[in-house]
């Protein structure tokens, strides 16, 4: 049951407090984490992964090692750190959704949620591959000689050298020299074609470790945070124990003390590159903290089920002998740098401008007791999305077609294809606002209050008294906040 206090002017307003209720169309209730621990865990378990044990230790060392960490650092803290929180927080503040949270705080950018939810479709389709390559070497691995250490199997050529054999003692002369590794890799699991334009066979092994990586996810998350909140405590523990075994492993092999200094020695004259301080140091910041929310309850069996049976058929593609291709335009543009930061310049400008940063923090306050770093709403202001802007724009001017291993360049229709999927989830934003402005009825000042209020039924401050002295606030953030307009 609602209630209702009395504020210090003598007005009456109801207060909702923030517990989940039921659908009124009799749909189920929104599941719950058990408790704060399975919540951690996941946030945790969502930060660690492929970023790091992949991307992260591959841009240090093409970027000067230890310089990467200089601009790394600053963007982590300005931008992927205050958009971490600013959607942690909203998911918690309301209770809802990717979708229908933005829906509740600001119906015309309601397009970020389904922005973020196909970014996140197309991340599943392509990132659930490197499971099956994953799956694919885990059972090539259960043999008492490794497939991939030697020259002496049916797919290797001529130009395979066992380098670790030779212990350094061979003079390699011939330019077209390459290990086992990498003839297994490229000509066992993938048997990669000449080019996309040539997809060649499905990889029926491949494809059997994509439907047996899906079935494991699907058994993981079937049942929402209920069954999610149990697997997490594996999930999310066995990467960091995963990660100091491979540490270990790492610094006790020869010549690890070279590859260390290396990884973390600075190469100072990487920062005068704009690509590498803009581009990719920001991108990363964005993944290494980029969450996920979970979605509702209603008819949550059959919406995974379907997602994933199609996302298991999109992957199919992928798996073929022309695959790698097709998987690196994924990668390349799906989930690429300018998608993410499109979505967060309108993910920080919609809370801290429409919806009003100081706002949002008295919301912040009323959830967790206190208000946090007050550097972290200026970042919102202005930090947070001229930093984006900027690099948005830069990675705009400066864009380069793609290319496989500085080799292969793509046709023309391929890299189309790679701006259509880019553009699938940009295009989102604008189009889902022109919708709501044409088809909302009234004058079109009131349909842009009607677009730009919040919902009615958001929780409200639960106390009457009176917010605590602060300082007075400027003009600016009396601009940002809506609230005598809604």
């Amino acid at each position: 049951m609602d209630s209702s206090v009395t504020t210090s002017n003598g007005e009456t307003k109801p207060v909702y407090p923030v517990v989940e209720k039921a659908e009124e169309d009799g749909n189920l209730e929104r599941g719950q984490w058990n408790n704060k621990t399975e919540f951690m865990l996941a946030v945790a378990g969502e930060i660690i992964g492929l970023g790091n044990v992949w991307r992260f230790p591959y841009l240090c060392y093409k970027n000067g090692g230890g310089a990467f960490f200089i601009p790394y650092l600053i963007f982590l803290f300005t931008c992927g750190i205050p958009v971490f929180l600013l959607e942690t927080a909203l998911g918690q503040y309301t209770s809802q959704g990717s979708i229908t949270a933005w829906r509740k705080i600001c119906p015309i950018f309601e397009g970020i949620g389904y922005s973020s939810q196909i970014i996140v479709v197309l991340l599943n389709i392509y990132y659930i591959v490197v499971l099956a390559w994953a799956l694919f070497y885990l059972f090539s691995s259960l043999t008492t000689q490794l497939p991939w250490g030697s020259c002496h199997h049916e797919w290797n050529t001529e130009h395979c050298v066992e380098f670790q054999k030779n212990n350094g003692s061979l003079n390699v002369t011939s330019e077209n020299a390459t290990s086992p590794v990498i003839e297994f890799w490229e000509r066992r699991v993938l048997k990669i074609s000449d080019g996309i334009h040539h997809l060649g066979a499905l990889r029926w092994e491949l494809a059997l470790c994509l439907l047996l990586a899906w079935v494991i996810c699907y058994f993981c998350i079937w049942k929402g945070v209920k069954s999610t909140g149990k697997v997490v405590y594996f999930t999310a523990t066995f990467p960091y124990l995963m990660l100091v075994v491979l540490l270990i492993r790492g610094v006790t092999l020869p010549g690890a003390i070279q590859g260390i200094q290396f990884y973390l020695y600075p190469d100072l004259t990487r920062l005068w590159d704009p690509q590498f301080v803009c581009v990719e140091s920001l991108v990363t910041a964005l993944v290494d903290t980029k969450p996920h929310v979970f979605r509702k309850k209603n008819r949550r069996e059959v919406l995974i089920l379907g997602v994933s049976v199609i996302s298991f058929l999109v992957g199919l593609v992928m798996l073929t002998e022309g695959g790698m291709y097709v998987f690196q335009l994924f990668d390349y543009y799906a989930a690429s740098g300018m998608c993410l930061l499109f979505v967060a310049i309108f993910e920080s400008f919609c809370v801290a401008w429409v919806y009003g940063a100081g706002r949002f923090y008295d919301n912040l306050e009323d959830m967790i007791g206190y208000r946090p770093w007050p550097l972290i709403k200026y970042c919102w202001l202005f930090l947070t999305p001229a930093v984006c802007i900027a690099t948005f724009l830069f990675s705009l001017i400066k864009y380069t077609p793609l290319t496989y291993n500085k080799k292969y360049t793509y046709p023309w229709w391929g890299d189309a294809l790679g701006w259509l999927l880019a553009l699938s989830s940009m295009v989102c934003i604008p189009t889902w606002s022109f919708y709501k402005l044409i088809t909302l009825k009234g004058p079109f000042r009131e349909r842009i209050r009607q677009l730009v209020c919040p919902a009615q039924d958001l929780p409200q401050r639960n106390r009457a008294e009176p917010s605590t002295p602060a300082t007075p606030r400027t003009s600016l953030f009396r601009v940002t906040e809506l609230e005598s307009r809604c």
